[in-house]
Protein backbone atom coordinates (compact mmCIF):
# COMPACT_ATOMS: atom_id res chain seq x y z
CA UNK A 1 0.00 0.00 0.00
CA UNK A 2 1.32 3.44 -0.98
CA UNK A 3 1.43 6.26 1.57
CA UNK A 4 2.96 9.71 2.16
CA UNK A 5 5.14 10.61 5.13
CA UNK A 6 6.26 14.05 6.28
CA UNK A 7 10.01 14.33 6.80
CA UNK A 8 10.49 14.98 10.49
CA UNK A 9 13.96 14.37 11.85
CA UNK A 10 17.50 13.56 10.76
CA UNK A 11 16.76 9.97 9.72
CA UNK A 12 13.94 10.95 7.35
CA UNK A 13 16.00 13.87 5.99
CA UNK A 14 18.80 11.45 5.13
CA UNK A 15 16.29 9.22 3.32
CA UNK A 16 14.97 12.26 1.44
CA UNK A 17 18.44 13.35 0.28
CA UNK A 18 19.61 9.83 -0.59
CA UNK A 19 16.53 8.66 -2.53
CA UNK A 20 17.81 9.90 -5.94
CA UNK A 21 20.97 7.81 -5.56
CA UNK A 22 18.84 4.66 -5.52
CA UNK A 23 16.51 5.87 -8.25
CA UNK A 24 19.31 6.73 -10.70
CA UNK A 25 21.90 4.13 -9.70
CA UNK A 26 21.89 2.55 -13.17
CA UNK A 27 21.83 5.87 -15.06
CA UNK A 28 25.29 6.76 -16.41
CA UNK A 29 24.44 10.47 -16.73
CA UNK A 30 23.31 10.99 -13.14
CA UNK A 31 25.42 13.24 -10.89
CA UNK A 32 24.87 12.90 -7.11
CA UNK A 33 24.44 16.09 -5.13
CA UNK A 34 26.85 16.49 -2.23
CA UNK A 35 25.07 15.28 0.89
CA UNK A 36 26.39 18.05 3.13
CA UNK A 37 25.35 20.75 0.63
CA UNK A 38 21.81 19.34 0.28
CA UNK A 39 21.45 18.94 4.04
CA UNK A 40 22.47 22.56 4.64
CA UNK A 41 20.25 23.81 1.81
CA UNK A 42 17.24 22.16 3.45
CA UNK A 43 18.04 23.03 7.06
CA UNK A 44 20.40 26.03 7.32
CA UNK A 45 20.03 28.14 4.18
CA UNK A 46 19.10 31.83 4.75
CA UNK A 47 16.08 31.24 2.47
CA UNK A 48 14.48 29.47 5.42
CA UNK A 49 14.60 32.66 7.52
CA UNK A 50 11.86 34.22 5.41
CA UNK A 51 10.16 31.19 3.82
CA UNK A 52 8.91 27.68 4.61
CA UNK A 53 9.51 24.19 3.22
CA UNK A 54 7.69 20.92 3.93
CA UNK A 55 9.37 17.71 2.73
CA UNK A 56 7.46 14.54 1.88
CA UNK A 57 8.41 10.96 1.05
CA UNK A 58 6.22 8.45 -0.77
CA UNK A 59 6.38 4.80 0.37
CA UNK A 60 5.19 1.58 -1.19
CA UNK A 61 5.25 -0.68 1.83
CA UNK A 62 8.63 0.04 3.41
CA UNK A 63 10.22 1.09 0.07
CA UNK A 64 10.72 4.78 -0.74
CA UNK A 65 9.32 5.46 -4.22
CA UNK A 66 9.18 9.27 -4.45
CA UNK A 67 9.83 12.63 -2.83
CA UNK A 68 8.65 16.23 -3.11
CA UNK A 69 9.07 19.57 -1.32
CA UNK A 70 6.24 22.06 -0.88
CA UNK A 71 7.71 25.56 -0.75
CA UNK A 72 6.22 28.85 0.38
CA UNK A 73 8.53 31.62 -0.83
CA UNK A 74 7.21 34.58 1.11
CA UNK A 75 9.68 37.05 -0.39
CA UNK A 76 8.54 36.03 -3.89
CA UNK A 77 4.90 36.66 -3.02
CA UNK A 78 5.62 39.97 -1.33
CA UNK A 79 7.82 41.23 -4.21
CA UNK A 80 5.45 40.10 -6.98
CA UNK A 81 2.18 40.65 -5.09
CA UNK A 82 1.07 37.08 -5.75
CA UNK A 83 -0.15 34.03 -3.83
CA UNK A 84 2.16 31.49 -5.44
CA UNK A 85 3.49 28.29 -3.99
CA UNK A 86 6.29 26.15 -5.34
CA UNK A 87 7.31 22.52 -5.51
CA UNK A 88 10.79 21.12 -5.87
CA UNK A 89 13.22 18.31 -5.03
CA UNK A 90 10.84 16.16 -7.07
CA UNK A 91 11.86 12.58 -7.84
CA UNK A 92 9.73 9.53 -8.43
CA UNK A 93 9.47 6.08 -9.91
CA UNK A 94 7.41 5.86 -13.11
CA UNK A 95 4.07 5.54 -11.35
CA UNK A 96 1.19 8.01 -11.74
CA UNK A 97 -0.35 6.96 -8.42
CA UNK A 98 2.84 7.96 -6.59
CA UNK A 99 2.94 11.32 -8.36
CA UNK A 100 -0.70 12.04 -7.52
CA UNK A 101 -0.06 11.28 -3.85
CA UNK A 102 3.03 13.51 -3.76
CA UNK A 103 1.47 16.44 -5.63
CA UNK A 104 -1.80 16.25 -3.68
CA UNK A 105 0.09 16.38 -0.38
CA UNK A 106 2.17 19.37 -1.52
CA UNK A 107 -0.96 21.14 -2.80
CA UNK A 108 -2.81 20.47 0.43
CA UNK A 109 -0.02 22.02 2.52
CA UNK A 110 0.27 25.03 0.19
CA UNK A 111 -3.49 25.57 0.02
CA UNK A 112 -3.57 25.84 3.81
CA UNK A 113 -1.03 28.68 3.41
CA UNK A 114 -3.41 30.59 1.10
CA UNK A 115 -1.69 29.67 -2.17
CA UNK A 116 -3.67 29.87 -5.44
CA UNK A 117 -1.03 28.58 -7.88
CA UNK A 118 1.82 26.07 -7.63
CA UNK A 119 4.97 26.52 -9.73
CA UNK A 120 8.06 24.38 -10.20
CA UNK A 121 10.27 22.58 -9.95
CA UNK A 122 12.41 25.03 -7.97
CA UNK A 123 15.02 23.76 -5.54
CA UNK A 124 13.98 25.81 -3.57
CA UNK A 125 13.96 29.02 -5.67
CA UNK A 126 15.15 30.41 -8.99
CA UNK A 127 18.39 31.36 -7.24
CA UNK A 128 19.24 27.65 -6.96
CA UNK A 129 18.70 24.81 -9.44
CA UNK A 130 15.41 25.05 -11.31
CA UNK A 131 13.37 23.45 -14.08
CA UNK A 132 12.48 19.99 -15.35
CA UNK A 133 14.72 18.61 -18.08
CA UNK A 134 12.58 17.91 -21.17
CA UNK A 135 15.23 17.84 -23.95
CA UNK A 136 18.89 16.81 -23.88
CA UNK A 137 19.01 13.51 -22.03
CA UNK A 138 22.19 12.33 -23.78
CA UNK A 139 24.71 13.91 -21.41
CA UNK A 140 25.20 14.68 -17.74
CA UNK A 141 24.09 18.01 -16.30
CA UNK A 142 26.73 20.65 -15.64
CA UNK A 143 27.25 22.26 -12.24
CA UNK A 144 24.08 23.49 -10.51
CA UNK A 145 21.75 22.27 -13.27
CA UNK A 146 19.00 19.69 -12.87
CA UNK A 147 18.61 16.19 -14.26
CA UNK A 148 15.68 13.78 -14.36
CA UNK A 149 14.23 10.85 -16.26
CA UNK A 150 12.25 11.65 -19.46
CA UNK A 151 9.03 10.19 -17.99
CA UNK A 152 8.77 13.01 -15.43
CA UNK A 153 7.28 15.34 -18.06
CA UNK A 154 4.38 13.03 -18.90
CA UNK A 155 3.64 12.33 -15.23
CA UNK A 156 3.51 15.99 -14.20
CA UNK A 157 1.34 16.93 -17.16
CA UNK A 158 -0.98 14.02 -16.38
CA UNK A 159 -1.68 15.46 -12.91
CA UNK A 160 -2.57 18.87 -14.34
CA UNK A 161 0.65 20.85 -14.69
CA UNK A 162 1.03 23.00 -17.81
CA UNK A 163 3.98 24.87 -19.27
CA UNK A 164 4.77 28.24 -17.72
CA UNK A 165 8.05 28.87 -19.56
CA UNK A 166 11.13 27.09 -20.87
CA UNK A 167 14.78 27.65 -20.04
CA UNK A 168 17.48 26.99 -22.62
CA UNK A 169 21.06 25.78 -22.15
CA UNK A 170 23.57 26.47 -24.92
CA UNK A 171 26.74 24.55 -25.65
CA UNK A 172 29.91 26.05 -27.13
CA UNK A 173 32.33 23.53 -28.59
CA UNK A 174 35.66 25.26 -27.99
CA UNK A 175 37.31 23.12 -30.70
CA UNK A 176 34.96 24.63 -33.28
CA UNK A 177 34.51 28.09 -31.84
CA UNK A 178 33.60 31.11 -33.96
CA UNK A 179 36.22 33.75 -33.11
CA UNK A 180 33.92 36.66 -34.02
CA UNK A 181 33.46 37.68 -30.33
CA UNK A 182 37.24 37.92 -29.97
CA UNK A 183 37.52 40.17 -33.02
CA UNK A 184 34.86 42.63 -31.86
CA UNK A 185 35.81 42.52 -28.19
CA UNK A 186 38.69 44.99 -28.38
CA UNK A 187 36.68 47.42 -30.52
CA UNK A 188 33.87 47.47 -27.98
CA UNK A 189 36.29 47.65 -25.07
CA UNK A 190 38.04 50.74 -26.45
CA UNK A 191 34.68 52.40 -27.07
CA UNK A 192 33.55 51.64 -23.52
CA UNK A 193 36.78 52.97 -22.02
CA UNK A 194 36.27 56.26 -23.82
CA UNK A 195 32.96 56.49 -21.96
CA UNK A 196 34.65 55.75 -18.64
CA UNK A 197 33.43 52.13 -18.45
CA UNK A 198 36.04 49.54 -17.53
CA UNK A 199 35.94 45.75 -17.53
CA UNK A 200 38.11 44.10 -14.91
CA UNK A 201 38.60 40.86 -13.02
CA UNK A 202 36.75 40.49 -9.74
CA UNK A 203 38.81 41.29 -6.67
CA UNK A 204 38.88 38.09 -4.62
CA UNK A 205 41.29 39.60 -2.09
CA UNK A 206 38.62 42.11 -1.12
CA UNK A 207 35.86 39.54 -1.58
CA UNK A 208 33.27 40.84 0.89
CA UNK A 209 33.23 44.34 -0.56
CA UNK A 210 33.14 42.96 -4.10
CA UNK A 211 30.20 40.73 -3.25
CA UNK A 212 28.20 43.69 -2.01
CA UNK A 213 28.73 45.59 -5.27
CA UNK A 214 27.88 42.53 -7.35
CA UNK A 215 24.72 41.90 -5.31
CA UNK A 216 23.47 45.42 -5.97
CA UNK A 217 24.11 44.98 -9.71
CA UNK A 218 22.42 41.57 -9.71
CA UNK A 219 19.27 42.84 -8.05
CA UNK A 220 19.03 45.64 -10.64
CA UNK A 221 20.06 43.68 -13.74
CA UNK A 222 17.73 40.72 -13.18
CA UNK A 223 14.74 42.58 -11.73
CA UNK A 224 12.52 42.11 -14.80
CA UNK A 225 13.26 38.42 -15.29
CA UNK A 226 10.47 35.92 -14.76
CA UNK A 227 10.48 34.59 -11.21
CA UNK A 228 13.05 37.13 -10.01
CA UNK A 229 13.11 37.97 -6.31
CA UNK A 230 15.83 40.22 -4.85
CA UNK A 231 18.25 38.11 -2.84
CA UNK A 232 18.74 39.15 0.75
CA UNK A 233 22.24 40.11 1.76
CA UNK A 234 22.56 36.90 3.75
CA UNK A 235 21.33 34.73 0.84
CA UNK A 236 23.74 36.35 -1.60
CA UNK A 237 26.70 35.95 0.75
CA UNK A 238 25.77 32.30 1.36
CA UNK A 239 25.78 31.66 -2.39
CA UNK A 240 28.97 33.65 -2.91
CA UNK A 241 30.76 31.69 -0.18
CA UNK A 242 29.77 28.39 -1.85
CA UNK A 243 30.85 29.58 -5.29
CA UNK A 244 34.15 30.96 -4.02
CA UNK A 245 35.26 27.41 -3.19
CA UNK A 246 35.20 26.46 -6.89
CA UNK A 247 35.69 29.86 -8.51
CA UNK A 248 38.49 30.52 -10.98
CA UNK A 249 39.57 34.15 -10.56
CA UNK A 250 39.80 34.58 -14.35
CA UNK A 251 36.08 33.93 -14.74
CA UNK A 252 34.61 36.59 -12.49
CA UNK A 253 34.36 39.76 -14.58
CA UNK A 254 33.05 43.13 -13.44
CA UNK A 255 31.93 46.18 -15.44
CA UNK A 256 32.42 49.45 -13.58
CA UNK A 257 31.50 53.08 -14.19
CA UNK A 258 32.38 55.96 -11.89
CA UNK A 259 33.40 53.46 -9.20
CA UNK A 260 30.08 51.61 -9.30
CA UNK A 261 29.57 48.03 -10.50
CA UNK A 262 27.07 48.10 -13.38
CA UNK A 263 27.31 44.50 -14.55
CA UNK A 264 29.14 41.25 -14.05
CA UNK A 265 29.78 37.84 -15.57
CA UNK A 266 30.36 34.73 -13.51
CA UNK A 267 31.50 31.33 -14.72
CA UNK A 268 32.26 28.26 -12.68
CA UNK A 269 34.23 25.12 -13.55
CA UNK A 270 31.96 22.16 -14.22
CA UNK A 271 32.63 20.39 -10.93
CA UNK A 272 30.05 17.80 -11.91
CA UNK A 273 32.83 16.18 -13.92
CA UNK A 274 34.33 15.25 -10.54
CA UNK A 275 31.15 14.98 -8.50
CA UNK A 276 29.85 12.30 -10.85
CA UNK A 277 32.40 9.94 -9.30
CA UNK A 278 31.65 10.82 -5.67
CA UNK A 279 29.56 7.92 -4.43
CA UNK A 280 26.25 8.99 -2.87
CA UNK A 281 27.59 12.55 -2.61
CA UNK A 282 29.74 11.79 0.43
CA UNK A 283 32.94 13.79 0.87
CA UNK A 284 34.42 11.09 3.10
CA UNK A 285 36.38 8.93 2.87
CA UNK A 286 37.46 9.74 -0.73
CA UNK A 287 35.13 12.42 -2.12
CA UNK A 288 37.02 15.41 -0.76
CA UNK A 289 40.30 14.02 -2.10
CA UNK A 290 38.78 13.70 -5.57
CA UNK A 291 37.54 17.29 -5.49
CA UNK A 292 40.91 18.65 -4.39
CA UNK A 293 43.12 16.62 -6.71
CA UNK A 294 41.03 16.77 -9.89
CA UNK A 295 39.94 20.42 -9.82
CA UNK A 296 42.67 21.56 -12.21
CA UNK A 297 41.75 18.81 -14.69
CA UNK A 298 38.19 20.02 -15.30
CA UNK A 299 37.59 20.68 -19.01
CA UNK A 300 34.09 22.14 -18.78
CA UNK A 301 32.79 25.59 -17.86
CA UNK A 302 29.36 27.01 -17.09
CA UNK A 303 28.46 30.65 -17.66
CA UNK A 304 26.15 30.92 -14.69
CA UNK A 305 25.33 34.64 -14.72
CA UNK A 306 25.92 37.48 -17.14
CA UNK A 307 24.02 40.73 -16.86
CA UNK A 308 24.18 44.50 -17.08
CA UNK A 309 21.97 47.08 -15.38
CA UNK A 310 19.31 48.46 -17.69
CA UNK A 311 20.83 51.89 -18.42
CA UNK A 312 24.07 50.32 -19.68
CA UNK A 313 22.65 47.64 -21.97
CA UNK A 314 23.25 47.54 -25.76
CA UNK A 315 26.60 49.29 -25.32
CA UNK A 316 28.74 46.22 -25.96
CA UNK A 317 29.48 45.26 -22.35
CA UNK A 318 27.89 41.83 -22.79
CA UNK A 319 29.95 41.23 -25.95
CA UNK A 320 33.17 42.08 -24.10
CA UNK A 321 32.22 39.71 -21.28
CA UNK A 322 31.64 36.86 -23.74
CA UNK A 323 34.84 37.65 -25.63
CA UNK A 324 37.00 37.57 -22.49
CA UNK A 325 35.33 34.37 -21.27
CA UNK A 326 35.92 32.58 -24.58
CA UNK A 327 39.50 33.85 -24.84
CA UNK A 328 40.31 32.58 -21.33
CA UNK A 329 38.49 29.29 -21.90
CA UNK A 330 40.56 28.58 -25.02
CA UNK A 331 43.74 29.59 -23.20
CA UNK A 332 42.97 27.19 -20.33
CA UNK A 333 42.14 24.24 -22.57
CA UNK A 334 38.41 24.21 -21.82
CA UNK A 335 36.67 21.87 -24.26
CA UNK A 336 33.01 22.75 -23.67
CA UNK A 337 31.29 25.82 -22.26
CA UNK A 338 27.62 25.93 -21.32
CA UNK A 339 25.64 29.16 -21.09
CA UNK A 340 22.65 28.47 -18.86
CA UNK A 341 20.00 29.10 -18.21
CA UNK A 342 18.39 31.58 -20.63
CA UNK A 343 14.66 32.29 -20.59
CA UNK A 344 13.14 31.35 -23.95
CA UNK A 345 11.54 34.81 -24.12
CA UNK A 346 14.84 36.66 -23.67
CA UNK A 347 15.21 37.42 -27.39
CA UNK A 348 18.21 39.73 -27.00
CA UNK A 349 20.32 37.17 -25.15
CA UNK A 350 19.19 34.20 -27.24
CA UNK A 351 20.01 35.99 -30.51
CA UNK A 352 23.41 37.05 -29.20
CA UNK A 353 24.34 33.49 -28.21
CA UNK A 354 23.07 32.03 -31.49
CA UNK A 355 25.14 34.61 -33.39
CA UNK A 356 28.20 33.23 -31.59
CA UNK A 357 27.22 29.74 -32.76
CA UNK A 358 26.05 28.60 -29.37
CA UNK A 359 24.07 25.39 -29.84
CA UNK A 360 20.80 24.99 -27.89
CA UNK A 361 21.23 21.47 -26.56
CA UNK A 362 19.15 21.21 -23.38
CA UNK A 363 15.73 22.56 -22.51
CA UNK A 364 14.18 22.81 -19.05
CA UNK A 365 10.55 23.57 -18.26
CA UNK A 366 8.91 25.41 -15.39
CA UNK A 367 5.35 24.25 -14.81
CA UNK A 368 2.34 25.84 -13.18
CA UNK A 369 -0.99 24.60 -11.88
CA UNK A 370 -3.90 26.40 -10.25
CA UNK A 371 -4.67 25.27 -6.73
CA UNK A 372 -8.41 24.89 -6.17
Amino acid sequence: MKKIQLVNGKKELKWFIDFPHELYKYDSYYVPELFIAQRDLLTKHPFLKHSEIALYLAFDGDQIVGRIAAILNKNHNEFNQTKDGFFGFFDTINDIEVVRLLVNEAEKWLKEKGVTKIIGPCNPSTNESVGLLIEGFDSSPVAMMTYNFPYYQKLLEEVGFTKMTDLIAYDFDMNDFDDKPLKVMNVFRERLERKGITIRLGNLKNFDEEVEGVRAAYNQAWDKNMGFVPMTDEEFRYLAKDLKMVLDKDFLLVAEHAGKIIGFALCIPDVNQIQKDIKRGRLFPTGLWKLLTRKNKIKGLRIIALGVTEHYRRMGIEAVFYGIIMEKAIEKGIQNTEASWILEGNDLMNRAILNMKGRPYKRYRIYEKNVV
